[in-house]
C-alpha cells in the first residue's frame, strides 16, 4: 500500500509505553493515538504486532493523504483513533470518525481518503 504520490514513513520516535527492544510493554495501557505522529505531507505508520496470525499497525495521515484502491487477501478491521476518514469498501463510501470501526472483507477492493488529518489502527486477520 502506498500513499497517493506522497511519502510513507515509519515512526521510530514514539516511545510512549515501550519496553526494552522497542516493543510495547505488556503491563500497562497506552494511548494508541499517541503512539504515532503526524508528519507534513506524509502517511506515518508504526507496526505494533506482526505475526503469522496477523498484524496491527497504526497510521497517521496528514490532510489530503490517502491510500488508493487495492485489495488484500485478509479481512481487516479499521479503528479510527483521531479525526474523520472516508473508506470506500466494495464501491460504497463510508464516513468513519474517532472511536468508530469498520470491517474491510478479504479480496474486496477498498480505499482510504480524507481532506483532514486522521489516525487509524489497522488490524489484518490472516486465515
Amino acid at each position: 500500500m502506498q500513499g497517493e504520490g506522497h511519502t510513507m514513513e515509519h515512526d521510530r520516535q514514539s516511545d510512549v509505553g515501550q519496553a526494552e527492544g522497542g516493543r510495547l510493554a505488556a503491563d500497562r495501557a497506552v494511548d494508541a493515538a499517541g503512539l504515532v505522529r503526524y508528519a507534513a505531507g506524509s502517511i506515518v505508520s508504526r507496526t505494533l504486532v506482526d505475526s503469522a496470525a496477523g498484524s496491527v499497525t497504526l497510521f497517521a495521515f496528514d490532510a489530503g493523504q490517502g491510500l488508493s484502491e487495492h485489495t488484500v487477501p485478509f479481512d481487516a478491521v479499521v479503528l479510527l483513533l483521531d479525526g474523520r476518514a472516508e473508506l470506500v469498501i466494495g464501491g460504497k463510501e463510508l464516513s468513519v470518525g474517532a472511536g468508530e470501526l469498520a470491517i474491510m472483507p478479504a479480496n474486496v477492493p477498498h480505499a482510504v481518503k480524507s481532506s483532514g488529518r486522521f489516525k487509524m489502527m489497522l488490524s489484518m486477520l490472516k486465515h
